[in-house]
């Protein structure tokens, strides 16, 4: 199935065009052009937008025909890129470098496992409430495993606006050859001033490829159980 955003097609024009702009114009406002803050204003604008999709290219000719809707749609998302990439820059990513080199990884050329987006979920063992404010650590063979860029953090502290839930991105792993089914063993270690220490391990089968992916997909995760955090001396009484 191939569905397509054109909104998206139009952001990403806008963008360059405005960015290509600035630059001729010797950049005045002394914005930063690396990829993470151009990615960032990309975000920040198709977030406030609504999405377009069409799936053949019928769907192309009808966005022709209605030229001047799509010429109104293209101002206000310029409107809207201008303001985003002033935020962004006002509030630079501190795990991006911004001197326009690029975060270093596994080559395309090379094969490699692609290690799944991990996600899981930490409950109060108590009240069942999902919980904040304590910090998870993901390791393999006992080192702090390196994830597939700066903007994922490891550890991961859950902060209140997105309680309970957990994510890691782990970088690709180098492989001899493709082909190959090996699986990894991770650990978790979840630590809170509220709550006793947990560790929690697990495996992820992984086959290496030549082709690593590079973008977030919500069907490539790997989900762990729901875990459950008490208070120091809880579990204990509770058996």
């Amino acid at each position: 199935m191939d569905i397509h955003n054109t909104t998206e097609d139009i952001v990403f024009s806008v963008v360059q065009t405005i960015f290509n702009d600035i630059e001729k114009e010797g950049n005045p406002g002394g914005f930063c052009f690396c990829d993470q803050c151009r990615m960032d204003t990309i975000c920040y604008a198709l977030n406030r937008l609504e999405p377009h999709y069409i799936v053949s290219n019928r769907g192309i000719t009808r966005i022709e025909r209605d030229g001047m809707q799509w010429q109104q749609i293209e101002a206000d998302i310029a409107t809207l890129v201008y303001k985003g990439l002033r935020l962004v820059n006002h509030f630079q990513r501190p795990t991006a470098p911004h001197d326009g080199s690029s975060t270093p990884g596994v080559e395309k050329s090379e094969p490699s496992f692609d290690i799944p987006t991990i996600i899981g979920r930490l409950f109060d063992g108590v009240n069942f409430a999902p919980v904040s404010g304590v910090t998870v650590t993901l390791r393999r063979e006992g080192e702090l495993v390196a994830m597939r860029n700066p903007n994922w953090q490891n550890p991961y502290t859950l902060i209140s606006n997105t309680p309970g839930t957990y994510t890691f991105w782990p970088a690709p792993i180098p492989a001899e050859a493709a082909d190959i089914h090996q699986t990894f063993a991770y650990s978790l270690k979840i630590e809170g001033p509220d709550y006793d220490p947990l560790t929690h391990f697990f495996k992820i089968p992984a086959v290496s490829k030549i082709q690593t992916i590079s973008s977030y997909s919500l069907d490539r995760t790997f989900k762990l159980p729901d875990l459950y955090l008490f208070p120091p001396g809880e579990a204990e009484q509770n058996g």
